[in-house]
């Protein structure tokens, strides 16, 4: 249930965060707006780091494929694909399409069983539930 309730909150957040980028790139720039937006990120996380000290902030280092160290440079880009859709497609549009790339990929990685997670099995109804989504885009 707990997990529930994080993943609605964080489709909340992350709609919400989408359009406040977006309006802090109106009267900035991109690249200043995405430095914002990584080192704010930045000083919020080392505050709950040094409030839980939980385990050596040096400790990433030690994951055993180095290629998921990647993840802040994937955040960059994120927060650049979010900002730029939002921009040129408005909220509602480009959070459709992102969430369709997200259900496609992560279909892929759990149906391939890519970067270590468990491999799941191929189901046609979650191809459906895809395709309905697009359906509802084009009719939306």
């Amino acid at each position: 249930m707990l997990g529930l309730i994080i993943a609605l909150l964080a489709g909340i957040l992350m709609s919400v965060q989408g359009v406040f980028n977006t309006k802090v790139m109106e009267s900035s720039n991109m690249w200043a707006t995405n430095s914002w937006v990584h080192l704010s990120a930045l000083l919020v996380s080392l505050l709950f780091w040094f409030w839980k000290r939980n385990g050596s902030l040096l400790s990433v280092f030690s994951v055993e494929n180095k290629i998921y160290l990647l993840g802040g440079i994937i955040g960059a880009l994120i927060t650049y694909t979010v900002i730029k859709s939002i921009d040129d497609l408005g909220p509602i549009y480009a959070t459709m399409l992102i969430l369709i790339a997200q259900l496609v990929t992560s279909a892929i990685i759990e149906f391939f069983g890519l970067f270590g997670t468990e491999q799941i099995p191929f189901e046609w109804r979650k191809i459906i539930g895809v395709a309905l989504m697009l359906g509802g885009i084009i009719i939306f």
